[in-house]
C-alpha cells in the first residue's frame, strides 16, 4: 500500500494490500478500495462507494458523489464498482438514490474516457466503452459490450442493449435493441453494428442471421409483435437472437426506431 502523504483518508475507509493513492486525493467514510487499484492524484472518492479489484482513477476523476436528483435528501446510497476497470480524467460517477433502489453499479473490464458522467441510479454492465464526455442520465442500464461515442448522450431509464453502439453526438430517448446501431440527429437505428460485432469474435453466419433481423424489425413495415414473431422462428438457427429478443421484450420506453 502507497498513500501520498498529502491525501486524506477517513478513519473509516477500508484500504486493501496493493493500492496506491496519489498526492492531493480525498477518500470518505464508507469507502473501500479493492487490492491493486491505482488512484492518481486529485481524484475525490465521497463516501459509500465500494471499488474492486485493480481499478484505476485518473486525475480529477469525482467519484460516488452525492446524487444530482431533488428528491435526494441525503438518504443512505451506494455506488458498487467491480474489478478492472479504468476511469480517465474528470470521470464523474453519482451514488444511488432512495427513490431508485439506492445504488449505481459499475461491473467489470470497463473503460471511461475523459468527462463521462453516470448519473445515480445507472446500471452498467461489463466489458463497455464510454468514449469523451459521453453521458447517462439517472437510472439508465447499459448492458455487457455496449460502446457510446463521444458526447453521446442517454435520457432517463433508458436501456442500452447488449453489443449496441451509440455514435457520437446522438441523443438517445427511447431503449436500443441488442446489436444495434443507433446515430444521428434525431437518432435512428442504422444498422447491426457489424465492426464490433466482428471483434467480439461473431461468425460470419451469425452476422448475417443478425443483419436479416435488423430488416425484420427495421425494413419490412412489420408490427413489432410480427416482428417478434418472425424473430423467435429465427432462434433454431441463430441463438444470438435471443438476446435481441429479450432485449426488446424487457423495453419500458419503447425501442428506437
Amino acid at each position: 500500500m502507497s498513500i501520498d502523504p498529502s491525501s486524506r483518508i477517513d478513519p473509516s475507509a477500508v484500504i486493501e494490500d496493493g493500492v496506491t493513492i496519489g498526492p492531493w486525493c480525498i477518500v470518505g467514510p464508507a469507502v473501500s478500495i479493492g487490492a491493486g487499484s491505482v488512484i492518481e492524484s486529485h481524484v475525490v472518492i465521497r463516501s459509500h462507494t465500494r471499488i474492486g479489484k485493480n481499478n484505476r482513477f485518473f486525475q480529477f476523476s469525482s467519484i460516488g458523489e452525492d446524487p444530482s436528483d431533488k428528491k435526494f435528501e441525503g438518504e443512505e446510497a451506494w455506488l458498487d464498482i467491480g474489478d478492472n476497470n479504468v476511469f480517465r480524467e474528470g470521470v464523474t460517477l453519482h451514488r444511488g438514490t432512495g427513490f431508485g433502489g439506492g445504488l449505481t453499479k459499475i461491473g467489470n473490464d470497463n473503460l471511461l474516457m475523459p468527462y463521462v458522467h453516470i448519473a445515480h441510479d445507472c446500471v452498467v454492465g461489463n466489458n463497455t466503452v464510454f468514449a469523451n464526455n459521453a453521458g447517462l442520465s439517472g437510472h439508465v442500464e447499459v448492458d455487457d459490450w455496449a460502446i457510446l461515442g463521444g458526447f453521446a448522450g442517454v435520457n432517463q431509464f433508458v436501456k442500452i442493449g447488449a453489443h449496441a453502439m451509440v455514435g457520437g453526438v446522438t441523443h438517445v430517448g427511447q431503449d436500443v435493441p441488442a446489436y444495434m446501431l443507433v446515430s444521428g440527429q434525431p437518432a435512428a437505428v442504422r444498422s447491426i453494428n457489424t465492426v464490433g460485432l466482428s471483434r467480439r469474435g461473431f461468425s460470419d453466419e451469425a452476422l448475417k442471421d443478425l443483419r436479416t433481423a435488423f430488416k425484420v424489425l427495421y425494413r419490412r413495415g412489420l408490427s413489432l409483435s410480427e416482428a417478434l414473431e418472425e424473430l423467435r422462428g429465427m432462434l433454431a438457427r441463430c441463438p444470438e437472437v435471443a438476446a435481441l429478443i429479450a432485449s426488446i421484450e424487457s423495453s419500458t420506453k419503447g425501442i428506437q426506431r
